[in-house]
């Protein structure tokens, strides 16, 4: 990590790229999720977030403003975060509203529940 971070140590690159950036990250991807919109939403909102984190580096430790290796790794842990916690709420959203239909299939997912009826066979 040393050759991306010239004036940083590796509590204050986890401080605010995974606490401060992730912490954001997840928190926007919930609310995507609830707000219904699509992962790729999740994914693009991402960009101008790991832009605000380089500005950070930029700002506190005198970092590189815009290191494209650098941009492009916290985009891509921004990414990660988001669309978990995206996942993980789109899940849950869609077992507690259509209890019905869905069960859990583990923190992520979700499947037809096998005692929900078939639809009709069409003619």
């Amino acid at each position: 990590m040393s050759e991306y971070y010239s004036n940083e140590s590796l509590i204050q690159i986890a401080l605010i790229t995974l606490v401060l950036g992730g912490g954001c990250a997840i928190l926007t991807g919930r609310t995507i999720a609830l707000t219904w919109r699509s992962i790729w939403t999740a994914a693009i909102t991402m960009i101008p977030m790991g832009l605000a984190v380089r500005f950070v580096h930029f700002v506190l430790f005198d970092e590189t403003l815009l290191a494209p290796r650098t941009l492009v790794i916290e985009i891509a842990i921004l990414i990660a975060f988001s669309c978990l916690a995206f996942q993980r709420t789109r899940a849950l959203q869609m077992v507690r509203q259509y209890y019905w239909l869905y069960e859990p299939r583990g923190p992520l997912g979700w499947r037809p529940r096998q005692d929900a009826s078939s639809p009709a066979p069409q003619p």
